[in-house]
């Protein structure tokens, strides 16, 4: 068993684990943090992707143990008191259908809009193209990360005094 110190959506959290346990399973099975999602385990469905230090991983591609003393962000953390502008463009937008890829999408989101805050169709699509949707609700995801742009854009517009 090794010790870890993680912070979680601004909890710090310490917890003995096994080496060999992936991210994904600390965060769903130690944490119960649900929102995310085990996809396939072979990091091609993108279901599990939270943010370490504010980048985008896929956490079955990771040990707990690689996250140790890191930040770490999952879709539980991206609302404050009112949905994150990224939620708020998913459910606007229609950017959900069954729902099972929508954590990573958002996770996904936020690590491009970090970067990127006015990014095109095209930079969008590449951001995601590592996440699926089963339900090939790409268009609509399209549209709710360019709905979350915008809204961001417009709260970091200085108000008039």
């Amino acid at each position: 068993m090794q010790s870890i110190t993680v912070t979680v959506n601004g909890q710090v959290y310490t917890k003995e684990v096994e080496p060999r346990l992936l991210l994904v399973h600390f965060i769903r099975d130690m944490l119960s943090l649900t929102g995310t999602h085990i996809g396939c385990d072979t990091s091609n469905c993108g279901a599990c992707t939270v943010l370490i230090n504010g980048r985008s991983i896929k956490s079955c591609t990771q040990f707990a143990v690689q996250a140790d003393g890191k930040e770490l962000t999952t879709v539980e953390g991206m609302a404050g008191d009112a949905l994150h502008p990224i939620q708020e463009g998913f459910k606007e937008e229609h950017g959900l259908q069954c729902g099972f890829c929508t954590p990573g999408m958002i996770m996904r989101a936020a690590d491009l809009l970090s970067r990127n805050a006015d990014p095109t169709e095209k930079e969008i699509r590449w951001a995601i193209s590592g996440n699926l949707c089963r339900c090939t609700g790409y268009n609509n995801i399209v549209k709710a990360i360019k709905y979350a742009s915008a809204k961001m854009a417009e709260q970091m517009e200085p108000t008039e005094a």
